[in-house]
């Protein structure tokens, strides 16, 4: 790797990923919330948060625009900059919605202030994404990658768990000192601008300076011509599907993750559910703590071990071990639902506990494997906007497993479900198996 100014990886990789996790988790999750509150119903907060997940979706389409213009750097601290005024904006505009104005009907031009500063936030949100992983590439060698790949993911997992829980415990002790639902919230937000400000002001002096982090194609892009544009545009999309392997790798995109995405949408249901309807009976806040603590155990050693056992032996060598590692998960549910531990005496805890600390390292061991393949796969011209679409396509490997698994479970209940969930890691270890050999043996290593 040839730098202008080498910087340690730790200096920037945790606040990158934390910084690209809290828009995401605040516009998609914690917004619900917030509509809520100021009395939105959860019908209209939730076709309003639906449609401000649409620029994570369709990312793809100017994904490009990132490779083809200005570096990959210069995208990164200007998007921090512009979601730090997007949220201050979104803060000053969040009283126009209030309770009172709610509950009488609010008129669509009213709300859509807000809103529309909530769209421009996600915008270049997902702007940010897309050029923070291009600069990793960029930025760290494939042994670097491999050794921080668990790194950034741990962040990006800890900004999910911040944001899901810290903003909206900030938020209620503000409430509670204000009496007032909007101000509270306007505080809250506004801290999270103030955040990014910060984050963005760090990375404008400590991210390094690739010598390779130049626009695709090369030279000004004010001496570019359009025809040149949207040649180079084009070529991004080309180019993906020209790939050696390309089947395979969409086939290993789509269903290495096949148990996860059923798992995570239940696993906490399960953990509150009545014992009588097969779950544990645990509460809210018991769960919170859980995930909130010793889930981050769990994810933060498996990732860095998972980083470590990448860097060493490579890809090649860890994505076998690293796909069986992903039927944990399903493993530690099964205990859970057939023993139903009493959350309530000592033992239970312990049992429960160990069983969620498991499923946590199993996703952060396993989860390296997949990111470092779509690195991998993502390499050449246009890796910016080629790993654009390897998101992509892990979001719809997540989402339409996610569908239907809540009808499964209802009809099966969870012991069953959980077993059926086992028998899909079979897709896991299949699409691994058929890549395995399309892997160069050197890539990842020291």
């Amino acid at each position: 790797m040839n730098t202008e100014k080498k910087r340690s990886p730790w200096s920037w990789i945790p606040t990158l990923y934390f910084a690209q996790g809290i828009p995401f988790i605040f516009i998609n999750m914690v917004t619900m919330v917030l509509f809520t509150q100021l009395g939105m119903s959860e019908t209209d907060a939730t076709l309003y948060t639906g449609w401000l997940y649409l620029p994570w979706v369709i990312k793809p389409f100017w994904g490009p625009i990132v490779d083809i213009i200005r570096t990959k750097r210069w995208w990164t601290v200007a998007m921090q900059i512009c979601v730090a005024v997007g949220l201050a904006a979104i803060a000053f505009t969040l009283p126009l919605p209030n309770k009172e104005e709610i509950a009488e009907g609010l008129p669509v031009s009213a709300f859509m202030v807000c809103l529309f500063f909530y769209f421009i936030t996600a915008f270049c949100s997902a702007t940010h994404d897309i050029a923070s992983d291009g600069f990793y590439m960029i930025a760290l060698d494939t042994s670097e990658q491999s050794m921080f790949v668990g790194i950034r993911s741990t962040f990006y997992r800890c900004a999910n768990v911040f944001g899901q829980g810290g903003l909206v415990m900030i938020a209620g002790f503000l409430e509670a000192k204000t009496g007032n639902v909007a101000t509270a919230w306007q505080y809250t937000v506004i801290g999270c601008a103030v955040f990014f400000g910060i984050v963005s002001l760090w990375h404008a002096f400590i991210l390094p300076v690739p010598s390779s982090d130049k626009a695709v194609g090369g030279g000004d892009v004010a001496k570019k011509s359009v025809t040149d544009i949207l040649k180079e545009f084009t070529g991004s999309f080309v180019t993906f599907f020209q790939k050696k392997h390309v089947v395979l790798a969409l086939l290993f995109m789509l269903l290495y993750r096949l148990p996860e995405a059923q798992v995570v949408k239940l696993c906490q249901p399960f953990l509150l559910a009545a014992r009588e309807a097969g779950g544990l009976g645990m509460t809210q806040t018991e769960v919170g703590f859980a995930y909130g603590t010793l889930a981050i155990i769990g994810l933060t050693i498996g990732g860095i071990i998972g980083g470590i056992c990448a860097s060493n032996g490579g890809l090649k060598k860890w994505i076998w071990p690293m796909a069986l590692a992903t039927s944990l998960n399903c493993v530690a549910y099964i205990i859970l639902s057939n023993v139903q531990p009493d959350y309530s005496e000592l033992s239970g805890k312990i049992i429960t506990f160990c069983a969620i600390v498991l499923e946590q390292f199993a996703y952060g061991f396993g989860f390296t494997a997949y990111t470092l393949y779509m690195l991998y796969f993502s390499r050449g011209s246009f890796q910016t906007s080629h790993y654009a679409f390897c998101t992509v396509l892990m979001t719809f490997s997540m989402l339409l497993p996610g569908l239907v698994a809540g009808k499964l479970q209802v009809n099966m209940g969870y012991p069953l479900f959980f077993g059926l969930v086992m028998v899909c890691c079979l897709a896991t270890l299949l699409v691994s198996l058929l890549v395995l050999n399309k892997i160069d043996p050197e890539y990842g290593k020291k």
